[in-house]
């Protein structure tokens, strides 16, 4: 521990499992200087390790303590020179340490912390009497002995005898124990007598202590022993206690399930040190956001989260605080969040996805992140979150509700981002991972939900992104598509997703060879006829053909079926559209369809990117003709004119695009369209 410094004041190390009496060595270096120690839950320190196998080489007479049987109690360590120390905490040690012998020698300490620890003879903790200010007995099995003994420590202003259950204790605490403690304790501002059994002679009858409003003053207290402080207490633990659901009660601060209030007090005393408590607190405080109205948000958030980081390898604090997030983030208490403390709560989700593979936890993280605007409040994380959520799809069978959660958040974290995105998230195995899913539907014969959410997704990363297409053609996507076809006919938004994604491939002049056989062909020409989802199937079928037909006659190789009949199949179908259609679609740019205008090698392509732009302009002027102006289209369609071999019809739809921007140019504030 080469250079630390000799004069170290504060060493505070919790739950430090692999510490062993070594440590205590050097400990020793800062006897002259600690003021402040906690080796709270170090339950290994005051024993020496067991003996562990030397490596090829090793010196055999290394150290000593590695020549000792098992978990040897460590007989040399003592507190003595440590004369500054003032502030200890050994909650958690172990039975075999006498605490007695342990601590005599530091006469001088003004705070205790002996969580859990036994205590056989109570009555050294008198040697602190005229010193001690806080004494932690946490967990701690009370005798009338102990009793005795701590209500004479008279200078103790915070006393917490609490229990984590009732179960585990024979103890009941009486009015008589309860009235010794504030006789004895004058100075007392903070108490914690947290789950313990009471008798029910501690309170006020029931009609006597509703009257009135709820009052602080010790001389309307509902609880007997309590009306004797001289002042409200700042903290009163009454957690896990029938105590905490009495209306008069002399303090600021109170812990305990009666209200908001309360859970919110207990959840900020005990996350640290005691998260079986905080478990249990943040999960009333899952029932209040989502049965009744959560009024403290911003402190309820802060809290979850403060447990979620302190405890990142606890199951039930994972379990409850993701739970918790959930209906703490949702629709109903978002405006009352800033963009900083969603950011938190994000990052907090993925720590949980990150560190904990449990399902639960995993499912309450995942739904967590669908409160959000996605992909924009996911941005800042963007590389990570897509990492968590491949990794969740990876297994070969994953929980059903986990995997549609998780393929749908890929799907939303593909839409609407730019092309750098898509790419980064392709190379990390994006494609690859959605058609292994699309595989496993396939053996099980299941088109659900992620089966259709696997195809979109595909769709929206291989948009504009020819890398990502080359990789589904490379990871044998389009033999998933025909099978896809074949096992599942009637399924409509299947099919619309698939040809959406084809068309995409189809727009990348490289790629168009490998869709442009007989097979392929055949496929997409039958589904020119297709009535699913409207139009949709057919125009994304009839757009990766007229992408395929600009290549021009000389590509087409293939006997079966012919190039004409093919064509006049497509100007059949376009035919048959209505124009007014509403769309399942949505382009973030024309360039794609734009280059298909100018051009006389296949007049059907033309026509086709000339109905989908007078479609998409008359339907959605707001979005559209905007877009077309933007993009050059106006001149483009200029030229569809100019052209000979533009057909009649295509000219006429081309007119009819101009006359819409320009209606649009004029009057861009109606909004009755």
């Amino acid at each position: 521990m080469g250079n630390i410094p000799n004069d170290l004041i504060e060493l505070h190390l919790t739950s430090c499992t692999s510490l062993s009496a070594r440590s205590l060595r050097t400990l020793s270096c800062f006897r002259h200087s600690l003021v402040s120690l906690s080796l709270f839950g170090c339950t290994n320190v005051f024993f020496h390790r067991a003996r562990v196998p030397l490596a090829c080489g090793e010196d055999e007479d290394e150290d000593e303590e590695d020549q000792l049987p098992r978990h040897t109690l460590a007989s040399d360590f003592t507190f003595q020179g440590f004369g500054r120390l003032r502030l200890l905490n050994v909650g958690g040690l172990a039975a075999e340490v006498d605490v007695e012998t342990l601590l005599k020698p530091l006469p001088a300490l003004t705070s205790l912390d002996l969580s859990a620890v036994h205590l056989p003879r109570p009555a050294f903790l008198a040697q602190w009497r005229d010193r001690l200010g806080s004494l932690v007995l946490y967990n701690v099995d009370l005798s009338e002995e102990l009793i005795r003994t701590v209500v004479r420590l008279n200078h103790l202003r915070h006393l917490d005898i609490s229990r984590e259950s009732q179960r585990s204790s024979k103890f009941k605490m009486t009015r008589k124990i309860l009235t010794a403690v504030v006789q004895g304790l004058g100075n007392l501002l903070s108490l914690d007598i947290s789950g313990h059994i009471m008798l029910d002679n501690c309170t006020v009858p029931h009609f006597e202590e509703a009257m009135g409003r709820p009052s602080m003053e010790p001389c309307k207290s509902s609880i007997y022993p309590f009306q004797e402080l001289k002042r409200p207490l700042q903290f009163l633990g009454l957690y896990n206690t029938t105590l905490c659901n009495v209306t008069h009660i002399p303090a600021y601060k109170v812990t305990g399930s009666k209200n908001e209030d309360q859970v919110l007090n207990a959840i900020e005393a005990y996350r640290e040190y005691r998260p079986e408590l905080a478990h249990r607190a943040i999960n009333q405080l899952f029932d209040i956001a989502r049965i009744q109205h959560c009024n403290q948000l911003l402190r309820a958030l802060q809290l979850v989260i403060g447990a979620l980081k302190c405890h990142k390898y606890d199951k039930s604090i994972q379990v409850t605080g993701s739970a918790a997030l959930f209906y703490l983030t949702n629709t109903e208490y978002r405006n009352d969040q800033s963009v900083r403390l969603r950011r938190e709560v994000i990052e907090v989700v993925l720590n949980g996805m990150e560190q904990y593979q449990e399902v639960t936890v995993q499912r309450n993280c995942c739904l967590t992140l669908c409160n959000f605007n996605i992909p924009e409040e996911l941005e800042f994380q963007y590389h990570r979150v897509n990492m968590l959520l491949l990794k969740i799809l990876e297994p070969a069978r994953q929980d059903e509700s986990i995997q549609r959660i998780a393929v749908h958040l890929c799907n939303a974290l593909v839409c609407q981002v730019d092309n750098d995105h898509k790419e980064a998230v392709g190379k990390m195995g994006f494609v690859k991972t959605m058609l292994n899913l699309i595989q496993k539907k396939l053996q099980d014969r299941m088109c659900d939900q992620v089966m259709e959410f696997s195809w979109s997704a595909l769709w929206n990363i291989t948009d504009e992104t020819p890398d990502n297409c080359q990789m589904f053609l490379n990871c044998s996507g389009m033999d998933l598509f025909l099978e896809c076809l074949q096992e599942f006919p009637d399924k409509q938004e299947l099919h619309r997703n698939m040809l959406g994604l084809l068309g995409n491939v189809a727009e990348v002049k490289a790629l168009r060879p490998q869709l442009l056989t007989s097979q392929f062909i055949t496929v997409f020409s039958n589904l020119l006829d297709s009535k699913a989802d409207g139009i949709e199937v057919s125009y994304n079928a009839c757009g990766v053909l007229s992408h395929i037909m600009y290549d021009g006659p000389e590509v087409w190789a293939l006997g079966e079926p012919d190039r004409v009949q093919v064509m006049d199949k497509m100007w059949d179908a376009i035919q048959s559209w209505d124009v007014s259609s509403r769309r399942n679609i949505n382009y973030r740019s024309f360039e794609p369809i734009l280059r298909l205008l100018p051009q006389s090698i296949s007049p059907v392509s033309q026509h086709w990117a000339t109905w989908a732009l007078y479609n998409l302009v008359s339907v959605y002027p707001n979005k559209y003709c905007p877009l077309l102006v933007k993009e050059g289209g106006i001149g483009l369609l200029e030229k569809v004119l100019e052209l000979e071999s533009s057909q009649r019809e295509t000219k006429d739809m081309a007119r009819k695009v101009m006359e819409q921007c320009e209606n649009f140019k004029e009057d861009p504030m109606d909004t009755s369209r």
